[in-house]
């Protein structure tokens, strides 16, 4: 294990033994692309939402993780994301993940956030939270073998904020009326998941 900053830990090839982080962890992926089958995961990060993060870089030709996957896969885990359907069938591919209960805040916002079309994590985290998540280091190498001190610290402030919007996000679903539609949504995610990765990404198979 190795830390870049207070708080930031990385971890090669799955989590380590005794890494505990309750009931409720943020989680997202880096891969080498956004096309599933070809650009392989490179990193996940977790977080319990006290402030510090574990990275978890994931080799090329790895699939497999046994203590993250069974985290992703715990009933009494909820995971939280932003773009979920995105990073379920990135570690669905991968790791043969099925991740679930999760939480996904752009869905959230999507329901709630009616008066904008910008539901993007650092538009959400600076109106929610007032908080400005930088955004340079979203394309860069993440198959490095060695990743650079600020792709680390930008890694971790993608999962850092996620249990604050959750709670925000949760207060409008509920004086909105639609946490019950939020939770039918969160559960079709890994449906959604399944669909992408079996050819059905673009298709909308609702439609007449």
């Amino acid at each position: 294990m190795s830390e870049v900053a207070p708080g930031v830990h990385l971890h090669r090839g799955d989590l380590p033994a005794g890494v505990g982080l309750g009931p409720v962890v943020a989680v997202d992926t880096e891969a080498m692309g956004l096309i599933h089958g070809r650009d392989r995961l490179c990193l996940v990060q977790l977080s319990a939402g006290d402030g510090v993060c574990h990275l978890v870089q994931i080799a090329k030709g790895q699939r497999d993780a046994p203590r993250l996957k069974a985290m992703l896969e715990d009933p009494a885990t909820l995971k939280l994301f932003h773009f979920a359907r995105f990073d379920v069938a990135l570690l669905r591919n991968d790791l043969g993940a099925r991740t679930a209960p999760l939480y996904c805040t752009k869905i959230a916002s999507k329901l709630v956030r009616t008066y904008t079309d910008r539901h993007g994590l650092r538009d959400l985290c600076r109106e929610q939270l007032g908080i400005d998540v930088q955004k340079g280091q979203q394309s860069s190498d993440w198959g490095a073998a060695e990743l650079t001190d600020a792709q680390r610290l930008y890694a971790a402030s993608d999962v850092l904020h996620l249990h604050a919007l959750k709670a925000r996000l949760d207060a409008m679903l509920v004086r909105e009326g639609r946490s019950a539609l939020a939770a039918a949504c969160f559960g079709f995610v890994a449906t959604r998941a399944e669909l992408d990765l079996a050819g059905w990404g673009e298709i909308d198979i609702f439609s007449h």
